[in-house]
């Protein structure tokens, strides 16, 4: 297998915040030993989101497991999700915007013919329907 370096477009800052709140997560888990360290955990998980990365590559890139890549990005995304405001705090917050955006799109997945509650006949493929309501700024 070949590996080859890669870059993501983000900021150290955000690679720095998640390592941060995956940190805090471990003490208070109480866990004593892990694969990667948390900021390198962080970056797995970033360049899964970011960049898409498989968890073959992933594995492969960072000298752990399948089932061990799956593990730490769901653990990133937990940790997110912690931080994410709830539906009534955004939509408190858009009754004082101007006007907010709201957009989705199709996010492909590896799914099979069977699971037709994934397959969008519009993209003809299987993928998650994700909408985001935003401010002109983000």
């Amino acid at each position: 297998m070949l590996v080859y370096p890669s870059s993501i477009d983000l900021s150290s800052s955000t690679l720095r915040h998640l390592t941060r709140q995956l940190t805090a997560r471990r003490r208070e888990l109480g866990t004593r030993w892990r694969r990667l360290p948390a900021g390198r955990q962080a970056l797995l998980a970033l360049a899964h989101l970011r960049c898409g990365d498989t968890y073959a590559q992933l594995a492969a890139g960072f000298g752990i497991g399948i089932a061990t890549v799956y593990r730490y990005i769901r653990e990133a995304i937990e940790v997110l999700c912690v931080l994410a405001p709830s539906l009534d705090e955004v939509m408190e917050t858009a009754r004082t915007k101007a006007f907010v955006i709201l957009d989705g799109t199709l996010l492909p997945i590896d799914r099979i013919a069977v699971d037709t509650p994934y397959y969008s006949g519009k993209h003809k493929r299987h993928g998650m329907n994700v909408q985001v309501l935003t401010d002109p700024f983000g």
